[in-house]
């Protein structure tokens, strides 16, 4: 599969001397975007191979794995359930919406019911509730995801830096295993509370070629300032590319600042993964009250 990488020309770049370029992976598929495509890629064929007709995976009401996955599991002949974080609430946001025009059946849970998802009692409880299904972790990460985030790169892809937004660390982690060590990764962190998933990371990874930068995280996940949507508006007039509030924007902001601040050495070249999260922006457009630029 052939990814458009697309250089980004600015005075900043050129004053400090170094090449910036953004992989495309967010237009890989129109619904089923981004870094999702991948990991989702090989779970839904481990779930065909043994049989199972349901998939049921955990997120919130914005999230852009429970849209990815509702529109896969349609496409390849599933059900699907999304246990969401937090009290039902309707209208429907556009996420969740989507979720539900594609066939994803919503179970709603408590936040302290939602932190047990991991715990036996609770898978056991859901199956209870719904039969047998294959279990997709929130964000989508376990062992077949990271293996599907390797193919993100390509033997092509030889630059300096390669620069990821992190959520569950599934999709950096795929790619710093698929980096070669005279490679740097930088994972730009979407929350603050960061120590699990960075030990996560180091387990699920057989390199050391990487580093987590969390000063561009702001006020926290999902926490959005005018500073923030301002530059993700001008971004996009400047470049044709759409960035999301929660992850694509912040670390492309950060990069900028860390450029200006020469943080990357001269001559080198910097490569940056833009791992989709697009659906997102009409919810919180609407939720905020801000104008973003929605993919349409």
């Amino acid at each position: 599969m052939k990814i458009k990488i697309q250089e980004i020309s600015s005075h900043i770049v050129k004053q400090k001397k170094v090449s910036l370029f953004i992989k495309r992976i967010d237009q890989v598929h129109p619904f089923v975007s981004g870094n999702k495509w991948y990991k989702l890629k090989y779970n839904l064929l481990e779930a065909n191979k043994n049989k199972f007709n349901k998939l049921l995976t955990f997120g919130g009401a914005y999230s852009n794995h429970i849209a990815a996955t509702s529109y896969a599991a349609k496409e390849n002949g599933f059900k699907s359930i999304g246990v969401i974080r937090g009290e039902k609430h309707l209208p429907l946001n556009p996420t969740l919406h989507f979720a539900s025009k594609n066939g994803m059946k919503f179970y709603y849970v408590s936040r302290s019911d939602y932190d047990k998802k991991l715990d036996n009692c609770f898978i056991n409880d859901l199956k209870n509730r719904f039969g047998d299904f294959y279990l997709l972790p929130e964000g989508g990460t376990n062992y077949l995801a990271i293996k599907g985030a390797a193919e993100i790169l390509d033997k092509y892809d030889m630059y300096d830096y390669v620069c990821c937004p992190v959520g569950t660390g599934g999709t950096i982690s795929g790619i710093i295993n698929s980096t070669t060590n005279n490679q740097k990764v930088i994972g730009f962190p979407a929350i603050k509370s960061f120590s699990e998933i960075e030990k996560n990371i180091k387990n699920w990874t057989n390199k050391d070629n990487f580093s987590f930068i969390d000063a561009y995280i702001g006020s926290g996940y999902a926490k959005v300032s005018d500073e923030l949507v301002n530059f993700i508006n001008k971004f996009y007039l400047l470049h044709n590319i759409e960035l999301d509030v929660v992850y694509t924007g912040k670390m492309l902001m950060g990069i900028f600042d860390l450029i200006t601040k020469e943080y990357f050495k001269e001559g080198s070249s910097i490569l940056v993964i833009h791992t989709g999260g697009l659906q997102g922006n009409k919810g919180m457009s609407e939720r905020l009250g801000i104008k973003l630029p929605l993919k349409l």
